[in-house]
């Protein structure tokens, strides 16, 4: 027990340094894995399973939708698809790894249903609602339940491919309308060298790219290469080693801005509150680099990387509350009229948002909140917990805590850029609030 306590004390210890610097896991009001970036309209939408927070084997029952632009404050868009989506499914559970792709002014999610092969889901935007245009498996192979994980990627000359499989590869040919596929189902003669599962099937300058999960048990990202969208597939190592620290992983592999990303996951925040294992776990991310002959130098374990932000965050806008770099503790959950509300908020709870440019500062902080009980607040702080203190938005009781109000106070002090910390004070209460949006005003 002692030395349980001690890997606690010192597991928070690096969790509030992540709380500062915005590191990983990237989301923390919910748990999440399967990432599965996509670059749309010069944002990161990045879809992800759910495991569910009483979860002990995985208990996945939908996918969520997170959207940056600066890769370290992310707005949570709830839940986008769901088990419901397909109602030929013949379990409750098992809403596993997905993939999202725009073609043709449409959005196409592929999704294994654990035990009932893989579906697809088509939407006029990528926020959806996504629609089962086929009723039935695009893919199920019912001697096995080898379906899982697909990954679909469109090449120069329009072919669209879709990898998938555990603890086997194959690949399919994807028709140009995304529902359907031409000529057989292909299992590769020989798996890249330590492939578990997750492939993430893209390609750049030329050459193909396959990352999976590699190796077991711990698991790492390892990675293969070929001149061919169908291979032959040499392994050329690990995008990250396995460690001791990690059990599970699934790579999500992206360029945006300038660099390469690679998300992955983790159990490290769960981890806060015990090490007795859960499947519950947490997306990561981190940048990566090539070498000059396309193979990939090693990125190290995930809370060893620095996760630089790439723009800084405007303020002076309506800013969803559900936006933010760090919010352990926190909840969010939908509105009964759409959008979604940061709730679960108690005394002394923080939400950060990193690299705020306040310019030549802000003269006034606008928020709507919905609280039963009032006498509480919100503390606007700069750069931590304990930061100077720029304005005190007092919360008075609203007639319920769906019943939302603005309320507003003055800033003195938040010019430059900063991290933006506001700190919930409520006499030692729980549930002080529910948080819909924010603002500042330019003094």
């Amino acid at each position: 027990m002692k030395n349980r306590t001690k890997r606690i004390s010192a597991l928070l210890i690096g969790m509030g340094a992540l709380a500062v610097s915005a590191q990983n896991p990237i989301i923390q009001t919910k748990y999440t894995a399967d990432p599965a970036p996509m670059v749309y309209n010069d944002t990161i939408f990045l879809y992800t399973t759910h495991d569910e927070d009483d979860a002990d084997g995985f208990k996945m029952l939908d996918w969520l939708l997170y959207t940056s632009t600066d890769m370290v404050n992310w707005t949570d868009h709830g839940v986008v698809a769901s088990l419901e989506n397909f109602p030929w499914r013949q379990r409750d559970n098992g809403a596993w790894a997905e993939h999202v792709i725009a073609r043709n002014g449409k959005f196409y999610m592929y999704c294994p249903l654990h035990g009932n092969g893989i579906g697809v889901l088509v939407a006029d935007s990528p926020y959806g609602p996504f629609r089962d245009p086929l009723g039935k498996p695009l893919v199920w192979q019912k001697e096995h339940w080898e379906d899982i994980d697909p990954s679909v990627f469109i090449d120069d000359d329009g072919q669209a491919y879709m990898y998938w499989g555990n603890p086997n590869v194959y690949y399919v040919k994807l028709n140009e309308d995304m529902i359907s596929y031409s000529g057989d189902i292909v299992r590769l003669e020989e798996n890249p060298e330590h492939y578990q599962e997750g492939p993430w099937f893209y390609k750049r300058n030329g050459k193909y790219y396959l990352a999976f999960a590699s190796t077991c048990c711990p698991e790492g990202i390892g990675y293969a290469m070929s001149n061919s969208p169908t291979g032959p597939w040499m392994t050329r190592g690990y995008i990250m080693r396995p460690t001791e620290r990690s059990r599970g992983n699934h790579p999500g592999v992206i360029d945006y801005k300038g660099r390469s990303y690679v998300f992955g996951l983790n159990y490290d925040l769960m981890h806060l509150e015990t090490f007795e294992h859960h499947e519950r776990r947490s997306v990561s991310v981190a940048e990566m680099h090539y070498n000059p002959d396309g193979t990939i130098r090693e990125v190290p374990y995930w809370q060893d990387t620095k996760l630089e932000q790439i723009e800084n965050f405007n303020p002076y806008r309506r800013v969803e509350a559900e936006t933010m770099a760090w919010g352990y503790g926190l909840k969010t959950e939908k509105l009964d009229g759409g959008g979604i509300c940061v709730t679960r908020i108690d005394d002394c709870d923080t939400l950060v948002v990193k690299g705020v440019d306040f310019g030549s500062g802000a003269g006034r902080f606008i928020a709507s909140v919905a609280s039963e009980a009032g006498n509480c607040g919100i503390e606007v702080r700069l750069d931590s917990a304990e930061g100077a203190l720029v304005g005190t938005l007092n919360v008075e009781a609203t007639g319920g805590s769906d019943r939302y109000r603005e309320f507003s106070c003055a800033v003195d002090g938040a010019k430059g850029v900063h991290d933006l910390v506001f700190r919930f004070k409520g006499n030692g209460r729980k549930n002080l609030m529910n948080w819909d949006w924010w603002k500042f005003v330019e003094q």
